[in-house]
């Protein structure tokens, strides 16, 4: 069962410890606050944090939808008890709202992220460029997805407008009412990769998972006429297992994603100011009011539109204001892994005590 979910052989090698220890495999495709629904070889498990893993989540972030996890079954019950996180390949991470330096990981493992914004009065580049900055950083292959065309009434320029600033990614236009794009959705949604999809309340994430399943599945709002914004419908992060083999999670709509350590993500957004500064008299050029400034030069030109650059200058500050490196993630991820293993041996070491 849990081949059909993305189970590889690589996996199978990081979770020999584990194995070890007695404890079964399981990927977490619902994740709810006191809970996690996790597919297993044994069925569909309800599963609680262990309190070791509750009290370490508190510093390293809580197991995500996604996650390939280490759980102990309770005998006669579909319940079981989770003792640890596998390592990640991918990650889509923000700032989480109530902390200026806590990473809140909102889909792990994952291939693809399609952003997704509808074609109303909400389509905001601002945001596209914020959250491509974190789509691109996550590790996975960012896709555009501009919803309910039947609503614009211009969606090709639109999409071209939205195409300028996608850093080459690529930009699909979608209505599920009249049935455009679908097809061109599924070609991104690959047999055992795993895609999410990310955006603001009422874009249609819940329509495009209820198309792409062939059954009414999830629940869906229309927008509000006052301000063309939506409802909140999903409530949590759910992983579906499509027909063709792919897999696609659903998220709960999120305004706005708070950046922690998109430098990256950050210079392949905006690679066209990056290339500007390059051509700086200066290398340590602040862009204001130096000499031979390509970016100043850029902006009186017309050629860089002001509104970018100030979002770009804007996402540069709240990154370094965050705090939380890459190194930081990758060595709390690490200390987590060494300490799962080092229980694990520990665990073993007692089987065979006790079978002696």
């Amino acid at each position: 069962m849990i081949e059909q979910y993305g189970w590889s052989d690589a996996l199978r090698l990081a979770f020999e410890p584990h194995a070890r220890a007695g404890y079964l495999p399981g990927r977490i495709i619902v994740q709810q606050r006191e809970a996690n629904l996790v597919v297993t070889d044994a069925g569909n498990l309800s599963a609680k944090l262990s309190g070791r893993l509750r009290h370490e989540a508190r510093e390293g972030g809580y197991p995500a939808a996604g996650d390939w996890v280490a759980l102990a079954a309770n005998a006669g019950e579909s319940t079981a008890t989770l003792h640890a996180v596998l390592p990640r390949r991918t990650a889509f991470v923000r700032r989480a709202a109530d902390s200026v330096k806590t990473l809140q990981v909102l889909a792990a493992n994952i291939d693809v992220v399609f952003v997704v914004t509808s074609m109303n009065a909400d389509l905001n580049p601002r945001r596209i460029e914020r959250f491509l900055a974190a789509a691109w950083q996550s590790g996975a292959r960012p896709v555009v997805v501009l919803t309910k065309a039947d609503l614009s009434e211009q969606p090709e320029d639109q999409a071209a407008e939205i195409a300028r600033l996608a850093a080459g990614c690529p930009v699909l236009v979608i209505s599920v009412r009249q049935g455009l794009g679908m097809d061109s959705l599924k070609a991104h949604i690959l047999p055992r990769e795993t895609c999410v999809l990310i955006g603001s309340s009422g874009v249609g994430k819940s329509t495009l998972v209820n198309s792409l399943l062939g059954e009414e599945r999830m629940a869906t709002k229309e927008i509000r006429e006052a301000d063309a914004r939506g409802r909140h419908t999903t409530s949590h992060r759910q992983l579906f297992l499509l027909p063709g083999g792919g897999l696609i999670l659903d998220t709960p709509g999120i305004r706005e994603v708070g950046l922690i350590d998109a430098d990256e993500g950050l210079s392949t957004v905006f690679d066209d100011i990056e290339r500007l500064a390059e051509n700086c008299r200066f290398s340590d050029c602040g862009h204001t009011t130096e000499p031979g400034c390509a970016v100043r030069a850029a902006l009186e030109a017309g050629t860089l539109d002001a509104d970018r650059w100030a979002h770009f200058q804007k996402l540069r500050q709240q990154t370094a204001a965050s705090g939380l490196t890459k190194d930081r993630v990758s060595q709390e991820a690490e200390r987590r892994r060494l300490a799962g293993l080092q229980r694990a041996y520990r665990a073993t070491k007692k089987v065979l005590r006790d079978s002696r």
